[in-house]
């Protein structure tokens, strides 16, 4: 994921931040705690396209204070 492209896209339904996550290749929003899958490269910014976060998951998120 380019660092730049990331810096553009927001959560669809909170307009906050997303955390890019290797492993499981998606974009995770703490305030939506959603992920959002990628598919080739290409984020799917889709709302049902999402799965819910484990509050587990979201507990290993950055803290808001630490994305920039």
């Amino acid at each position: 994921m380019d660092s730049k492209l990331l810096d553009l896209l927001v959560c669809p339904a909170t307009k906050g931040p997303l955390v890019y996550n290797r492993e499981r290749q998606e974009l995770q929003s703490r305030s939506a705690r959603l992920a959002y899958p990628l598919r080739d490269g290409i984020p799917l910014l889709l709302e049902s396209e999402a799965r819910a976060l484990s509050d587990e998951e979201v507990a290993e998120l950055p803290a808001p204070t630490q994305l920039a």
